[in-house]
């Protein structure tokens, strides 16, 4: 496995305009109407809502390096079995589904620890970020067995998908197994829906899986979920 399986981008938001009209007794026809307020988009959303080094102290907290994705896009990743796409993105830093803007961060705690990888997505509707998170919570049990996913060069197969008890109320989680080099590595996947918002969070650790020579597992920490989930719920 390379560093490729390790990417990015996720999170949401919607904006509201305010128009304001003069408070002038003039007439309109006398009066210059207001500018209307710039509407903010979900892409300016996210980028205010995604966690920072400042929210997230003794991590660091970056872009991660476009050359390491397992894949640019959701459209060049093909699975092995069916249903099993929605977790090849989560746990690629792709966006689920066709949102309307994503964006991810790595938050990494330090050399040889694990680094936890958030993707933050904006959807249309409550309704489509909703059904986004069940599909992927379906997917978690008809995976169980593990699956393999492919884009472009890169190639990485899963042994095995549990589902587990997620860090914060309401998430989809689940833990997934690979072998590299004759090691297995463990890694955790959490998901969470606020609003029209969902946060992906993954966490490996590359440093071991690079190293090939002792097993990993990258548990997933509650206080990078907790101070994501905090910041979107703002």
């Amino acid at each position: 496995m390379k560093r490729a399986t390790l990417a990015a981008v996720s999170v949401l938001a919607l904006a509201s305009a305010l128009t304001a009209c003069s408070g002038s007794e003039e007439t309109s026809a006398s009066s210059p109407s207001a500018p209307k307020a710039k509407q903010v988009t979900p892409a300016q959303r996210l980028a205010k809502a995604m966690v920072t080094k400042a929210d997230l102290p003794g991590y660091n907290v970056s872009e991660p390096e476009a050359e390491y994705a397992f894949a640019k896009s959701s459209d060049e990743v093909t699975v092995d079995q069916p249903g099993c796409a929605p977790l090849a993105y989560a746990m690629n830093q792709l966006p689920l589904g066709e949102p309307q803007a994503d964006l991810t961060r790595s938050a990494g705690a330090g050399y040889g620890k694990e680094t936890t990888y958030i993707t933050l997505a904006s959807y249309e509707s409550t309704a489509e970020a909703e059904s986004e998170l069940a599909r992927l919570e379906k997917a978690v049990p008809k995976c169980g067995d593990g699956f393999t996913a492919k884009a472009g060069k890169n190639t990485t197969a899963w042994d095995s998908v549990t589902a587990e008890q997620g860090t914060a109320t309401g998430a989809v989680a689940f833990r997934s197994t690979m072998t590299f080099q004759g090691v297995t590595h463990t890694l955790h996947t959490e998901a969470v829906r606020n609003g029209v918002v969902l946060a992906v969070y993954f966490s490996a650790n590359g440093f071991a899986i690079a190293d090939s020579t002792r097993p990993s597992d990258a548990k997933m920490p509650a206080s990078v979920v907790k101070a994501q989930n905090t910041k979107l719920a703002k």
